[in-house]
C-alpha cells in the first residue's frame, strides 16, 4: 500500500484564499468582530450543507466523506514506475510462463493491476480481460461523481443561502427603521451572510470540486495503462512494445519509462559530456 502522506496543496491554498479575503476587509478599514455573524453562519453553512446532502442517498454520504481524503490520502502511484513493473512482468512471463505471475501476485500493490494479472492466470479471454476492467473503470468514475457533484452542489447553492440569509437580515433591520442607532449596523451584518456565501463557494466548494475532478482524471489515466499493459502482457506483446505503448499515456513533458540499453547510453552520454 502507498504510504500516507499529507498533499498541502488545497488546504494552503484555500486557507490562503480564506485569509486574502480577510486582509482586504482590513485594508479597507473594517472590523474583524463585524465578520462574525452567527445567524449569517447558521443560514449559510448550514442550509448549504445541507441543501448538498438533501441530493444524495444514504448509501453516498459515506463516499463523500471518503473523498476529503483530497487533503490527506495515499500517495498516488508514479506512472513511470506502474510502466517499469508492467514491463518486467511482461519480460518474466515471456521466460518463465504464468508460473511466475502466480508467484508475483502477493508482491503486486496495486489492487487493479492485481486484478488484471489474476484474471489473465485464470485463463481469461483479452476480451474478458479487457471487459471487466473496463467496467471497473466505469464503475470508479460513478463513485466518483458523486462526491465531485456534493461539492459542485454546495457551491451552487451557497451563493444564493447568502442572498436568502442577507434578506433574513434585512427583514429584521427594516423592523427597527426607527432607531438609526441600529439600523445601519443591522443591514451590514445582513451582507455578512452574503460574503459567506460567495466565499464558502468560491475558496471552499469549487476548489475541492475541481481538485476532486484532476485526482479522478490522473486515477483514471492510471488505470487505462494498467489495462492497456495487463492486455499486451497478455497477448504475449515484446516487452520493448509494451513499453513504448504505455509511455503514450504519459503527458508531454514527462520522462518517459526508457529500457535498459537506452539508460546504459544516457548514461555514456552524460559520462563523455
Amino acid at each position: 500500500m502507498g504510504a500516507i502522506f499529507i498533499d498541502p496543496t488545497t488546504l494552503v491554498g484555500i486557507l490562503a484564499a480564506l485569509a486574502f479575503v480577510i486582509i482586504g476587509f482590513i485594508l479597507k478599514h473594517g472590523h474583524l468582530a463585524s465578520l462574525f455573524v452567527p445567524a449569517a453562519i447558521a443560514v449559510v453553512f448550514g442550509c448549504t450543507l445541507s441543501s448538498a446532502l438533501a441530493t444524495l442517498t444514504a448509501k453516498e454520504v459515506p463516499r463523500v466523506l471518503k473523498s476529503l481524503r483530497v487533503l490527506v490520502g495515499q500517495k498516488p502511484t508514479n506512472p513511470i514506475d506502474m510502466i517499469e513493473e508492467i514491463v518486467m512482468l511482461a519480460e518474466k512471463a515471456r521466460r518463465e510462463g504464468l508460473l511466475f505471475l502466480e508467484n508475483y501476485l502477493e508482491q503486486v500493490d496495486d489492487e487493479f493491476l492485481r486484478k488484471g494479472i489474476q484474471l489473465v492466470i485464470d485463463g481469461a479471454e483479452p476480451e474478458v480481460v479487457r471487459g471487466v476492467l473496463e467496467t471497473e473503470i466505469y464503475s470508479l468514475e460513478e463513485r466518483h461523481k458523486v462526491a465531485q457533484d456534493f461539492f459542485e452542489s454546495a457551491g451552487s447553492f451557497a451563493p444564493t443561502m447568502g442572498i436568502a440569509g442577507a434578506i433574513m437580515g434585512l427583514i429584521v433591520a427594516l423592523g427597527s427603521i426607527s432607531d438609526p442607532d441600529t439600523l445601519g449596523p443591522a443591514i451590514a451584518a445582513a451582507f455578512v451572510a452574503t460574503l459567506y456565501g460567495v466565499v464558502f463557494a468560491n475558496c471552499v466548494c469549487f476548489p475541492v470540486a475541481t481538485k476532486l475532478k484532476n485526482l479522478h482524471r490522473k486515477e483514471v489515466m492510471m488505470r487505462e495503462l494498467i489495462l492497456e499493459g495487463v492486455v499486451a502482457l497478455q497477448a504475449g506483446n515484446n516487452p520493448i512494445i509494451i513499453r513504448e505503448r504505455l509511455n503514450s499515456f504519459l503527458r508531454p513533458g514527462d520522462s518517459k519509462s526508457k529500457d535498459k540499453s537506452d539508460k546504459l547510453e544516457e548514461d555514456g552520454r552524460e559520462t563523455a559530456v
